[in-house]
């Protein structure tokens, strides 16, 4: 008999998941108690304040559905608001750098957060438990303390060259953060030490036992705005009542002789299959996995969706998206011919990183359910309201402060986001679960990934740890386990090559594939995760 299994980067949450699998929860109930979990043991990556995009497929029922939760402008926002404080675009295009970082931190920097209100609607439309149930073991969590994992506290450091503000910075922006962050010295947390959020298990008491309702109108909701009104915040509790999840049939596409069900936009869905579809026109096993002519390729493919992304892709209920174009496997082989004749894609930026806080879950049940879910904070805006508990999001941070763009601000818009939960079918079963955190890096690491399973036919956590690149602007991004006669061959072809520090870089994937009728599961070693099986 087939067994559920369960894969995230935080091996708390995988077992949270496996725990209410073992309780007869399905796939959507697992899904939701792991979400709801890693926003307390991982509460930079995630959390109740977050946005994101979740893929239920449910055949028995006849489901198949995405729940898009991405966080909206509030109506307070305008388009030239910050116009006169841009200093830089991020080099990888996601982002912008402004005077004062006011939309990387504080009270401005937050949108309205959609994740509580999307799991709420999917555990009770399509779980089989209790509300309650499925938020006992965050609360479980959350009172018992958490441990500093070396992912988390590698995170709190992690510095890069985009001039954001630092996230322990953030973590010292609020009253609550400063306590329950760092030591009584005054110095962060370290691994092993163990944070104590007694308010967060209260907050999650309160939802368990009134649902989303209590944080979108309730009393949560009134706490919020009074802080939000005390401190110059964009939001109020009228955002919070007006927000709405949005449902959205798959995007699909097609690659080596799999159909691919992804997101729409906002997500980043669009890119993943514009990119697959454009690699489906070559013969990638004759290009040989990592060669220099192979990365060229994939590199190459990569800088035209890119390009696409920023001239075309944004919230569809603001722009009018091409996604017929993008999409066509006619434009695929149109953008394939111009690799193949050698031409050199030009990715045009302002100057010159969306933040990699972000996490992913994907999970298949006993009865063949799955739920492929990303969710995030987007950047933590460092912001923790008095007695609640959890930080929320800063989204603000990867609008385009410029008017007239793709991604310009606008009251009630959601910005595009690089999140793509993505189920491969064979015919008509499912055979790859797959999505990541990783910020901008998350189609590029999905795309590589997927290639690695469906079209060289390796095994689940093979796919996941081959060395991945990453161009997303002009340059080539490498790991550093790409060699460096293969970076060399590149620089002689005019391309600049950017070598990662880390050995396992660019998104941090974590999927299942279905291989000789059974299961399994693989965890990118970038992050803390694992796969476990009920």
């Amino acid at each position: 008999m087939e067994k559920g299994i369960v894969v995230t980067p935080q091996p708390e949450a995988t077992e949270a998941g496996v725990e209410i699998l073992r309780q007869g929860g399905n796939a959507v109930d697992a899904a939701i108690a792991t979400a709801l979990v890693q926003g307390v043991v991982d509460p930079q990556m995630c959390g109740i304040a977050g946005f994101g995009s979740m893929q239920i497929y449910l055949p028995r029922a006849g489901v198949h559905t995405f729940i898009d939760f991405h966080g909206k402008a509030p109506q307070a926002a305008t388009s030239d608001m910050w116009l006169d404080l841009i200093e830089k675009e991020t080099r990888d295009g996601f982002g912008f750098v402004l005077k004062g970082r006011v939309n990387d931190i504080g009270y401005q920097s937050i949108t309205v957060p959609g994740s509580l209100r999307a799991y709420f609607e999917a555990q009770t439309e399509f779980g089989r438990m209790d509300w309650a149930d499925v938020v006992q073991p965050a609360i479980a969590a959350a009172e018992a303390g958490v441990m500093i994992r070396p992912h988390v506290y590698f995170f709190w450091h992690e510095e890069d060259d985009s001039g954001r503000v630092l996230t322990a910075d953030k973590l010292r922006f609020s009253a609550t953060g400063r306590d329950i962050y760092f030591r009584p010295d005054g110095s962060l947390k370290r691994p092993g030490d163990r944070i104590d959020n007694p308010d967060l298990a209260e907050t999650l008491r309160r939802i368990a036992k009134e649902g989303a309702d209590v944080f979108y109108s309730g009393e949560i909701a009134e706490r919020i705005d009074a802080d939000m009104k005390a401190n110059g915040g964009l939001l109020s509790i009228d955002d919070l009542r007006s927000y709405r999840t949005h449902r959205a049939d798959p995007l699909w596409g097609e690659f080596q002789g799999h159909r691919i069900a992804t997101n729409q936009p906002p997500g980043g869905g669009v890119m993943l299959i514009e990119m697959l579809q454009i690699l489906d026109n070559f013969d990638l096993q004759a290009l040989g996995h990592n060669t220099p002519d192979y990365i060229r390729v994939v590199a190459e493919t990569m800088k035209r969706a890119t390009s696409d992304k920023d001239n075309h892709v944004g919230d569809p209920d603001f722009i009018d998206v091409p996604l017929e174009r993008l999409t066509s496997k006619d434009y695929a082989a149109e953008l394939a011919a111009g690799i193949k004749a050698g031409e050199v894609a030009e990715v045009a930026r302002y100057q010159g990183a969306e933040s990699k806080d972000t996490t992913h879950i994907s999970i298949v049940d006993a009865e063949g359910n799955a739920v492929a879910m990303t969710h995030s904070l987007g950047m933590p805006s460092g912001v923790i309201t008095d007695g609640l508990g959890f930080m929320y999001n800063g989204c603000m941070a990867v609008f385009d402060p410029r008017p007239g763009r793709a991604g310009s601000i606008a009251p009630g818009k959601s910005r595009f986001s690089s999140i793509c939960p993505t189920i491969a079918f064979k015919g008509d079963e499912p055979c790859l679960v797959i999505g990541a955190p990783g910020g901008t890096q998350i189609a590029m690491g999905v795309l590589q990934a997927t290639v690695n399973a469906l079209a060289f036919d390796m095994p689940i956590l093979d796919a996941i740890v081959a060395p991945r690149i990453s161009a997303t602007s002009n340059a080539i991004d490498v790991c550093n386990r790409i060699p460096r006669w293969t970076a060399a061959a590149l620089e002689a072809q005019g391309y600049q090559i950017i070598r990662s520090y880390m050995s396992y870089d660019f998104a941090s994937v974590h999927g299942l594939k279905r291989q000789d009728g059974e299961w399994a599961g693989g965890a990118d070693p970038n992050h803390d995760g694992m796969a476990l099986r009920l």
